[in-house]
């Protein structure tokens, strides 16, 4: 292997376990709302959606995942989240 191809490989290691990090952060918000959500807790839920989006955005900007990817989540996140604020009759 070239040196330059040593290299490329040695970065290329260091932003997977930055990335896999990143992504195990995202999940966990992502089903820690949606944890709420579906336990009818309507404000813990609404700020666990807040972080998780601002999570997803965060990991569009490093170009860690798809924007389209993060956009879907985000729409299911908040699809989720209207239907119980209809249920419970509060406003969005």
């Amino acid at each position: 292997m070239t040196r330059s191809v040593q290299k490329t490989a040695r970065a290329t290691l260091r932003k997977r376990i930055i990335n896999r990090s990143t992504r195990s952060t995202l999940k966990t918000h992502i089903t820690k709302a949606e944890k709420l959500i579906s336990a009818n807790e309507a404000e813990p839920g609404r700020e666990a959606v807040i972080v998780a989006i601002s999570t997803l955005d965060k990991a569009v900007g490093k170009g860690i995942i798809h924007p389209n990817n993060a956009a879907r989540r985000k729409s299911h996140l908040m699809k989720k989240l209207h239907s119980l604020d209809s249920q419970l009759g509060e406003p969005a």
